[in-house]
């Protein structure tokens, strides 16, 4: 399958990230993509959960969002479209000149399987691609997709990839790692008035214990300037944030976040806890994006079974939450040991964590597939 292809990318957003993380890896691969020459188009759902919610920040808010987005990506073809009696008809329109239509996990199941049932009428190859944990977590929702229509799955780890193959039957499958969009996260110098940063969701109790640990307690006992962004924070998690000393700043937009961290000495990861158990191996977006910035990152117990980095090198991990204290003081303290760290990680994602790279390794795929 050689030469100039033409892509057709399904997301559950592209121009909405408001608790949407999986938009930030695939903005940036489909760019990468635009660069190397082929056709791309973007689908996204109208009036999308995360399009919804981020309307509910307020008019200022989506304004600042949605423009940031445009500025960033102006050579995305994004296009709208709404499951109706002329769905399928819109499929087979977009779609009859396609040569590789990836579709995301979070989409739902309707256009998943609409797609899939005209994909051999119209000669095109389709990939799953999965940047999710409920392979693991929810496999009853994985299930409502046609699978084995699909001709290969796409994993952001190889613990992911294993489920499809041994868990699904999937017989074509890849580890695909996100990556970081080093075109828009980078380091920005800036004035720095944090000394701790956080930027993530609260989410569904999947990490409130490990927030309470390695953020809130750390954070109390050490009175320093500590910062919280992110969204889907009860008013019970405010006030606990608030008692500790942390200021809380709610919904940023993905693309300000090289900003924040420019202000910031350090930065805290905080992994859901699939992540850390049945998941190990897989980092998300955030690790990226983070060591992009030239950051030092400091995380709760994380496990690179994938062996994407060098811990105690790109970032550390700590055990409990005292060893999290005792670490954030040590790097607060050592200005040489940030600078060491925050370059070490920065090499490391240019040399092979971006999202030029990913681009790459799936024309590879692409190739592969066509054999």
């Amino acid at each position: 399958m050689p030469g100039r292809l033409s892509f057709r990318i399904f997301a559950h957003s592209w121009t909405s990230d408001w608790n949407h993380g999986n938009a930030h890896f695939l903005r940036g691969l489909a760019q990468e993509l635009v660069s190397l020459g082929h056709q791309v188009r973007c689908y996204e759902e109208a009036d999308c959960w995360s399009r919804m919610n981020l309307r509910q920040e307020g008019a200022a808010a989506e304004g600042q969002a949605l423009n940031r987005f445009r500025e960033a990506f102006p050579q995305l073809d994004v296009r709208i479209y709404r499951r109706n009696a002329l769905f399928v008809d819109f499929l087979c329109q977009e779609l009859r000149e396609a040569n590789i239509v990836l579709v995301h996990e979070w989409n739902h199941p309707e256009v998943v399987n609409s797609l899939l049932a005209i994909k051999n009428k119209l000669g095109f190859r389709t990939l799953l691609h999965d940047t999710h944990h409920r392979a693991y977590t929810s496999r009853k929702e994985i299930l409502k997709f046609n699978l084995p229509q699909f001709d290969a799955v796409l994993a952001f780890g190889e613990a992911i990839r294993k489920i499809y193959v041994e868990g699904f039957g999937i017989k074509r499958a890849w580890t695909l790692h996100e990556a970081a969009d080093t075109a828009h996260f980078r380091p920005v110098p800036a004035e720095k008035d944090t000394d701790v940063i956080w930027v993530g969701n609260w989410g569904d109790e999947e990490r409130t214990g490990e927030l309470e640990e390695f953020l809130i307690q750390p954070a109390a006992k050490l009175r320093r300037k500590f910062r919280v962004y992110g969204v889907r924070y009860p008013q019970p998690a405010q006030a606990r944030l608030e008692s500790a000393g942390i200021e809380y700043r709610g919904y940023l937009p993905n693309l300000e976040t090289p900003r924040a961290y420019g202000h910031s000495l350090i930065a805290l990861h905080v992994p859901r806890r699939f992540y850390s158990n049945g998941l190990s191996g897989v980092p998300t977006i955030r690790v990226f994006e983070t060591l992009a910035c030239g950051i030092p990152l400091v995380s709760t117990p994380w496990k690179d079974t994938d062996g994407l980095f060098s811990s105690g090198q790109d970032y550390l991990s700590v055990e409990n939450g005292r060893a999290m204290a005792a670490e954030m003081r040590h790097l607060l303290g050592d200005e040489r040991a940030r600078e060491q760290m925050a370059a070490h990680g920065l090499k490391t994602i240019r040399e092979k964590h971006t999202c030029a790279h990913r681009a790459r390794q799936l024309m590879e795929i692409c190739e592969e597939l066509g054999k």
